[in-house]
């Protein structure tokens, strides 16, 4: 997607999503009498370090806990944080990020660099492009929170249940990126608030057209049970107790 188009949408987002983010900004803050924001520092292209600005949905020093995914039950998240949370606010404070250049409206999401040295040389590709706000996996589980919420290591299930796919679909995404895809992932990206159901439904029709491994399409419309799988790469499911991963 072009620069400038990345410019013009996240300037005029954040001018019109500006009362909406105060607001919250407010509740937040009126909490706790913290700051509303939360600085997540990331990899980004070619692995260089930013600070990707998330309204804050936890504790202060929530990330101190070492624990580095999330699942709708912990114990972090605050009350205001559990809406937050539900409705992708802290998403919206990205459009700065992408107005910065840090990132762009539609690519791989971006992921903390101790997660990132765990990428096999495959899924490195990843770091050869800008991260986005959304892409195809960001609708695929928008609810990872849920899928995490009853695991005894959150870490470990998201690397064996959804680490394996959302790096697939990222390859997937960069392999036919194109400014009308983007246009359509942002599209259904806001689809999915109202139906989840229609935009896994366009995923799926997506990825049958570009061609893709059929286990991924099935992935894709999340009709059934995750299974740990290796990530692309690997013939190995990631355990951590296995030094080789």
């Amino acid at each position: 997607m072009s620069r400038g188009f990345d410019i013009l949408v996240s300037f005029f987002g954040l001018l019109f999503l500006s009362p909406l983010l105060f607001v919250f900004m407010y509740l937040i803050y009126h909490q706790d009498k913290r700051s509303p924001f939360y600085i997540a520092p990331r990899a980004g292209k070619n692995q260089k370090k930013f600070n990707m600005i998330k309204l804050r949905s936890m504790v202060v020093d929530a990330d101190k806990a070492g624990i580095n995914s999330t699942s709708n039950k912990d114990l972090r998240i605050t009350p205001i944080g559990e809406k937050i949370r539900k409705y992708k606010l802290d998403e919206l404070t990205q459009l700065w990020n992408v107005l910065l250049g840090d990132m762009s409206l539609v690519g791989p999401r971006p992921n903390l660099k101790n997660e990132t040295d765990l990428y096999t040389d495959i899924e490195k590709n990843l770091l050869l492009v800008k991260p986005g706000i959304t892409d195809f996996s960001s609708i695929v589980f928008s609810d990872e929170g849920k899928i995490l919420e009853d695991k005894k290591d959150p870490d470990l299930a998201y690397n064996q249940l959804i680490r394996p796919w959302k790096s697939r679909l990222g390859l997937i995404y960069i392999q036919h990126q194109s400014f009308l895809l983007n246009l359509e992932i942002i599209i259904y990206t806001l689809v999915a608030l109202i139906s989840k159901r229609k935009a896994l439904s366009w995923v799926s029709k997506k990825l049958e057209k570009l061609g893709v491994d059929k286990e991924i399409i099935k992935i894709s419309k999340r009709d059934s049970q995750l299974f740990a799988y290796p990530p692309p790469g690997s013939k190995k499911i990631i355990d951590f107790k296995d030094p080789k991963l």
